[in-house]
């Protein structure tokens, strides 16, 4: 199947129109960036160190939304604000639903590991795939203007939110909670803004905003 018969099924299912996907900077409006921190309220995500992944996720994505706002021309929605339990059914249906241009999920790894990594749902088309090749780079030189920070790459996983979205998803796994090096910089407020601006640098290439 491919992107858009996928994005057509998906859509339809959620009861919004699946017009074909423009891409940047030709959006027929203006464009609908779906932000998804990831976890909250009673799944807390990757905890250790000190730091808890629900509130990592949250301060990022909370930044990313400030700064894509601030370059206008661009409409944001997130799945969470604040420290509340959202399924991942209830995330992917509200940006399919929302009528999203692009959905972008935002994790802490743990595992001990080291480093940034990004995922998009395998067998996705040119749009998704530049979509993840931007947000991927842009996040990690803003993670590498504050430390040295090791790239695992570009990967594809069959993850719900990548799977289950009706638009070009990503979904990036920021650091490991679990490794004292990385919880040490996720532990730092201006590390924390480069990797939000990252983000929505990112994302606002994609979009030619």
């Amino acid at each position: 199947m491919t992107f858009i018969q996928r994005r057509t099924l998906l859509a339809a299912a959620a009861g919004v129109a699946a017009a074909p996907f423009a891409a940047s900077p030709a959006f027929a409006a203006v464009p609908k960036v779906y932000i998804d921190p990831g976890h909250g309220g009673t799944d807390p995500g990757a905890s250790a160190n000190g730091l808890t992944e629900k509130h990592l996720t949250l301060a990022i994505a909370l930044q990313t939304r400030d700064f894509l706002l601030a370059r206008g021309n661009v409409a944001v929605r997130m799945s969470r604000t604040s420290d509340i339990t959202r399924s991942l059914t209830w995330r992917t249906d509200d940006a399919n639903a929302w009528g999203a241009t692009i959905f972008v999920s935002i994790h802490i790894n743990a595992g001990g590991g080291t480093g940034f990594e990004s995922y998009r749902y395998p067998g996705t088309g040119a749009t998704t795939q530049r979509l993840h090749s931007n947000v991927h780079s842009r996040v990690l030189s803003g993670m590498r203007t504050i430390a040295a920070v090791t790239d695992r790459g570009q990967k594809t996983a069959n993850f719900h939110v990548l799977r289950e979205t009706a638009m070009p998803a990503v979904l990036t796994e920021n650091l490991f909670v679990d490794r004292v090096a990385d919880a040490n910089l996720l532990k730092r407020a201006d590390f924390i803004t480069a990797t939000a601006r990252g983000h929505a640098n990112g994302i606002a290439l994609f979009l030619g905003i």
